[in-house]
């Protein structure tokens, strides 16, 4: 139950953070976001506040925002089509109603002629079989289409992702992926001022039970100064030479309490990955700086980056095979194996995958914002937009392809788990 309840926690966090990025941005560029989501599929829970419709849905594979111009609006009058209009105490349409005029008997039927619902907000038509005077009426701003008994907002042009700079788009586009990079920063900076930050010195802050440390003496506190008569002044280096040298007899000098001691070690051998290293059984001292921290909040989110960004690379070259990724089902395993070792090391997981999330989604692959931020790139370069039916297709073609790929991913992770 654990593993559940951190799940959804982390799931839910990553995913809000990341498309109230979205969000944000899109309000503050004037843009009507018509609905923020959290998973794909069915309704488990809504409500409106502010224009926007809030909702959690079925399958926690995601989320989106959806903005105004984005996608084709949902109602499209044409000439021909009987509407009801209701009206605001201004004499403007505050309320469209597309289909179930009778369970609106206040509202004026007419025969629509025309409809300019983007820039000069006016329906234009005739009363029912009375077509001798054209009637002409202003719309709000803020008008509602009513169908099926659901209204939906419409979106004037100047509300529309469209309509905007190439510049705010971007920002707006961007903002999902920053603000999970803004999160992991956060993240390090509590586990930082939770539990300190690591020294930079060879530093030991303890050593394990039963482990080839304790048998040579090693005790919490000390600090490593020189392996096999060559100066260290950093962990680095002396994990490095640890790492390099499973199960070779190692000389060390430790500085205790201003002694210096000097002690024999052989790393005992570990496989992690298919690699074997060496390892004698001890964690890194840590230290309460708040300077540091917040230093080190910065540092470990570039670090973590530049590994994600490596891997990604060697996926891309083919170093790295389709079946070493994980999807929604891998990534619960491999939390429920993390909850096990404790809180602060979920924290840092949920810290990674932040990153992971930002990093994926920049990648120029339709569908993606990355792939998105590629169109409007073309644009700035172009001076005009592409045709947004064609972009339109190439985005639901990619939106088809991930859906496969993250199909084919959970099947593999099914078949690691129960095969």
């Amino acid at each position: 139950m654990n593993t559940v309840i951190a799940f959804v926690f982390m799931f839910g966090l990553l995913v809000f953070i990341h498309e109230f990025g979205h969000l944000i941005f899109a309000k503050r560029a004037g843009m009507l976001a018509r609905e923020f989501a959290i998973g794909f599929g069915p309704k488990i829970f809504s409500f409106t506040k502010n224009e926007t419709v809030y909702t959690i849905r079925l399958l926690p594979i995601g989320g989106y925002v959806r903005v105004a111009g984005e996608d084709p609006e949902i109602v499209e009058l044409k000439p021909g089509h009987h509407i009801g209009l209701e009206f605001n105490d201004e004499g403007k349409v505050k309320k469209i109603i597309v289909n179930n005029k009778s369970k609106h008997p206040n509202a004026r039927v007419i025969e629509v002629e025309h409809v300019d619902l983007d820039h000069q907000l006016v329906i234009e038509g005739y009363e029912i079989d009375e077509y001798d005077e054209k009637l002409s009426f202003k719309v709000d701003e803020k008008a509602f289409f009513v169908m099926d008994e659901m209204e939906t907002q419409i979106a004037p042009y100047d509300r529309q992702f469209a309509s905007k700079s190439v510049g705010k788009r971007a920002m707006q586009l961007f903002a999902g992926p920053m603000m999970n990079f803004l999160l992991a920063i956060v993240i390090f900076i509590i586990l930082g001022l939770i539990q300190g930050v690591p020294v930079e010195n060879a530093k030991l802050g303890e050593v394990q039970s039963g482990s080839p440390a304790e048998e040579a003496g090693f005790q919490d506190g000390d600090e490593i100064i020189e392996i096999e008569g060559n100066s260290i002044s950093t962990w680095e280096e002396f994990t490095t030479i640890v790492r390099e040298s499973p199960e070779e007899e190692l000389d060390m000098t430790l500085e205790r309490n201003g002694e210096a001691i000097t002690t024999t070690v052989t790393p005992r051998l570990n496989e992690i990955e298919d690699m074997e290293i060496g390892q004698i059984g001890v964690y890194q001292a840590f230290e309460k700086s708040f300077f540091k921290t917040f230093k080190y909040g910065f540092e470990q989110t570039y670090e973590t980056t530049k590994l994600i960004l490596t891997n990604l690379g060697m996926l891309i070259t083919g170093q790295y095979s389709l079946d070493m990724l994980s999807g929604p089902v891998g990534i619960y395993d491999a939390t429920d194996q993390v909850v096990q070792t404790g809180f602060m090391n979920f924290l840092m997981w949920t810290a990674m995958l932040s990153i992971n999330l930002g990093i994926v989604n920049l990648v120029p692959l339709p569908a993606l914002d990355g792939g998105r931020l590629l169109f409007v790139g073309l644009e700035a370069v172009r001076g005009k937009p592409i045709d947004p039916q064609k972009e339109g297709i190439v985005h639901f073609i990619g939106f088809a392809l991930l859906m496969l790929l993250m199909l084919v991913v959970t099947w593999n992770d099914i078949q690691r788990l129960f095969l």
